[in-house]
């Protein structure tokens, strides 16, 4: 068949990056340093230390965390990194961290769920349902002490009044399926329950429910002043009590905990391999993680704090015995509590916000296959247009094809297996945005740190007593090391003699991103459509102007770049024309001392200055690609000081989908009235 014109143009491209995937080294980093690199890695090296992860309840503010943090700094000492050291930031209930409130520390040292039988008139114990010190998670974080002798009375989720009609659940324990944070306001608050026995489901998969054994991490509120506590307990448990409850069985139970809440702090480890280049050393490349989570929190998140600490260990080694040469740039690693220790960090520490030019975090990175898992190479939210992603794609890519040619009976130089891990195909998905984890507070819109996020989803024991070091694939770790590492090493040395190499690159990954938007377009309608392509193209634009942080781009490359765009607008269709004028012409800027996103887990900054909460229409919306969640976090990233209600709408269409313009306005009125946002 023969192509002409835009179509020509497009096979071209498209047929020419094909044949350059064929190259036996991986895109952008030099072929020595990316095999030295590969040999140096050990995925048995890195689940040994998820091993011992794995073995602590790493709850925020706790023993057991500060045990994790100078494990990790322990073994960068050893490694040979430079700057080793654990910040601390206080964790008290009270201090602010931009939009962030620091959620005191919790421990618990004792905490047993026994059922009782009466013999001869006195109960007596029968069977241990809940046992802190062989199963940590079987005790919902921020649990207060207590010692509860009471029936269980069953009463469903617990988060509706009709649940507890003609019940009578004081002083007595409850059985709920909902999260004891859900159910606590009406149990305990309002009904007088003394205390709660959840069996909450894992969060929703294909294989949700299907294991009954499952028990599931729990939480209350960590700001209530109300104490109480709450046991886990599994499905099959939880079933056995039911049949036994509608039987008319009485079922009495003895709950003892010693636990709470206290001021601690947030240890936050970090480590730098100092850059070479006098002129760029103070530009950071940073690798995260979130270092807390129940025992054993093997997937999430020992997978992605060993990871980063193997990539340091391999880092190390191979500078420090000469076979590759010192970064430009300064390469740092830290390990924080998950979310609230990032927004301590950055909130608190300005000047680490200021040096770090990109992060590579890894948050469960280490899924075999008992857990489902399916790794994603996922990008920075369209608020923040960064070449870095394309650079993270293209050795994603690499490694994809190295390891299907591997497992289908070739010879690589790239195979990344580990002796003690899976041989299979790594087949990672090139995704778009997605929140949930440390990245998110770096790409928000009052840092503005683009970030590439390696990370498993889904994984059928996430948040469970089976999230264990069993279920880690070696080989996994390795290749994961490989991408964030081999991103990290390109960030670290690029200069303008490479942005040549990096355009190559970014030509590919606009095609097929170009092709994603015109199959998004077929469903849309034509003003949708080309609004859809106005955005691709700005973000295309915003993609190649983020080369500029890191270095010039030559004349001649700047001239092909321009003429590409040309092209590429052909390919779009996108009207030439302004956009569109506003109709809503209110312009907000944002509050420069409120830093951080307004709804993480923890605490949510919206919900506790806006009475009216339940009434934003923008948290339950659900568009083509993305849903409520998604848009307020937008939203609030395209407030820059020049956009209006309409252009925000519209941008936050061309990324999760049409939405009301209203719905949008009415949140972004919520923001100004509690200080959030301002108007011009």
């Amino acid at each position: 068949m023969k192509y002409t014109g835009i179509a020509a143009f497009a096979f071209s491209l498209i047929f020419t990056f094909d044949l350059a995937a064929q190259i036996s080294g991986p895109p952008l980093v030099p072929e020595a340093d990316a095999m030295l690199f590969a040999e140096e890695l050990s995925g048995e090296a890195a689940k040994r230390n998820l091993e011992y992860l794995s073995r602590l309840h790493r709850m925020r503010g706790s023993r057991d965390f500060r045990a994790a943090s100078e494990f990790i700094a322990g073994k960068l000492t050893d490694y040979g990194l430079s700057t080793v050291e654990i910040l601390q930031f206080p964790a008290d209930g009270k201090t602010m961290y931009g939009t962030q409130k620091a959620r005191p520390a919790w421990n618990a040292d004792f905490a047993e769920l026994w059922e009782l039988e009466e013999i001869d008139g006195k109960w007596e114990r029968k069977a241990r349902i809940a046992d802190w010190n062989s199963m940590p998670v079987s005790l919902a974080q921020d649990s207060e002490s207590a010692d509860v002798t009471a029936d269980l009375v069953d009463v469903g989720a617990g988060t509706s009044d009709t649940d507890y009609d003609d019940k009578n659940v004081r002083g007595k324990l409850v059985l709920i399926s909902s999260q004891p944070g859900a159910a606590a306001p009406l149990a305990i608050d309002k009904h007088g329950a003394a205390g709660m026995v959840s069996y909450a489901p894992n969060q929703k998969t294909g294989w949700w429910k299907e294991d009954e054994n499952l028990v599931r991490w729990g939480h209350l509120d960590s700001f209530t002043e109300t104490r109480s506590f709450a046991f886990m307990i599994s499905l099959k448990q939880a079933r056995s009590f039911q049949q036994r409850l509608s039987r008319g069985d009485r079922i009495r139970l003895h709950a003892k905990v010693e636990a709470g809440r206290s001021d601690g702090f947030y240890d936050i480890t970090t480590a730098v391999i100092e850059g070479a280049d006098p002129d760029l050393k103070d530009e950071e490349i940073a690798f995260s993680c979130h270092l807390d989570h129940q025992r054993p929190g093997a997937n999430d998140n020992a997978s992605g704090c060993v990871t980063i600490l193997e990539v340091a260990r391999a880092f190390s080694k191979l500078i420090n015995e000469g076979r590759i040469q010192r970064p430009r740039r300064t390469i740092r690693f830290i390990w924080p509590p998950e979310i609230e220790g990032t927004m301590a960090l950055l909130n608190a520490r300005p000047d680490f916000a200021h040096r770090i030019k990109a992060v590579i975090h890894m948050d469960m990175v280490g899924g075999g296959s008992e857990t489902k898992a399916i790794f994603h190479v996922t990008r920075s939210p369209q608020s923040l247009p960064t070449f870095i992603n394309d650079i993270a794609e293209a050795i994603g890519a690499f490694v994809n094809q190295e390891s299907d040619a591997f497992a289908s009976g070739q010879d690589t130089p790239f195979a990344l297996t580990a002796p003690e891990g899976g041989k299979e195909a790594l087949q990672a998905s090139l995704a778009p945005y997605s929140g949930g984890s440390d990245h998110q507070i770096y790409t928000e819109g009052s840092f503005k740190i683009p970030a590439i996020y390696l990370n498993d989803w889904p994984d059928r024991f996430i948040h469970t007593n089976y999230d264990t070091p069993a279920n880690i694939d070696p080989t996994k770790l390795k290749r994961a090391a490989f991408i964030g590492g081999g991103s990290a090493w390109v960030l670290a040395n690029l200069t303008d003699d490479d942005i040549g190499d990096v355009w190559q690159v970014m030509k590919s990954r606009m095609l097929t991103r170009a092709a994603v938007t015109l199959t998004k377009s077929e469903t849309l309608s034509r003003s949708e459509r080309e609004n859809l392509s106005r955005h691709a193209l700005d973000y295309e634009r915003g993609a190649l102007k983020s080369l500029d942080g890191f270095a010039a781009t030559p004349d001649d490359i700047e001239r092909n770049m321009g003429a590409f765009l040309i092209h590429l607008e052909q390919i779009l269709g996108a009207p030439g024309s302004a956009p569109h004028t506003a109709s809503t012409d209110i312009v907000y800027h944002r509050n420069p001392d409120l830093k951080g996103p307004v709804s993480v887990f923890g605490y949510n900054y919206f919900t506790d200055h806006y009475a009216a909460a339940a009434d934003i229409r923008l948290f339950s919306h659900q568009g083509l690609w993305g849903g409520g969640g998604d848009y307020a976090y937008e939203a609030l990233n395209f407030v820059d000081g020049s956009r209006t209600v309409t252009d925000i709408r519209n941008a936050l269409s061309a990324e999760f989908g049409p939405i009301p313009e209203e719905i949008v306005e009415d949140y972004l009125r919520a923001l100004a009235e509690i200080g959030i946002i301002q108007e011009n």
